[in-house]
């Protein structure tokens, strides 16, 4: 292949992936050796960099990716804030504080917590990746039990779980409860070790 033609094929590719490609993927991919896979990458580069356009392409380790020029990076951050994400229902953001607060979890235990059947929600918040399996509960039947994820967040502009606020002070009775919960929490977890 002549130059412009690897040129295309390796944006082409690039702009597809949509995330950091592996060069030695790229070179079986479009059948070069390495050193012809830098040297379009380079030009590429350079290219894109001369013509002011609004892609450049970064090599990160042993890897390359198109991104957007810094430069407009504001623009494009207001273009994205505009964009409203899905919403949550009310019983699917119950789940997930329970989830949260309470993790791991088991689906019994949300639907014991919430009263009520929580399997599509359950369902719902791990196609949207907020929640992940994260093992099983050593008790009879073996129940699968859940955590967040970084999607979550990301999506809840945490760092960590420790910033999650407070839980709200409860009156002696729903105190209670809560506590006798957090022991079976615990003698479950125990039987686990």
């Amino acid at each position: 292949m002549e130059l412009k033609e690897l040129e295309s094929t390796m944006e082409a590719i690039l702009f597809a992936a949509g995330e950091p490609l592996g060069v030695e993927r790229l070179c079986l991919a479009m059948e070069i050796d390495r050193a012809t896979a830098d040297t379009v990458a380079r030009h590429l580069a350079d290219q894109y960099s001369y013509e002011r356009r609004g892609i450049r392409l970064l090599r990160l380790d042993s890897s390359y990716q198109l991104v957007s020029a810094p430069e407009y990076a504001p623009l494009i951050r207001t273009v994205f804030e505009r964009r409203k994400p899905a919403r949550l229902s009310q019983m699917a953001l119950e789940v997930l504080a329970i989830i949260a607060y309470y993790q791991p979890a088991t689906r019994a235990y949300v639907e014991q917590v919430r009263g009520v059947d929580s399997s599509y929600t359950i369902g719902l918040l791990l196609d949207r990746e907020l929640i992940e399996e994260c093992g099983r509960l050593a008790v009879p039947g073996r129940p699968i039990q859940y955590r967040t994820t970084s999607s979550f967040l990301r999506t809840f502009g945490l760092s960590s779980l420790d910033e999650l606020p407070e839980l709200p002070a409860l009156s002696p009775e729903e105190g209670q409860l809560t506590l006798k919960m957090r022991e079976a929490v615990e003698r479950l977890r125990g039987t686990e070790q």
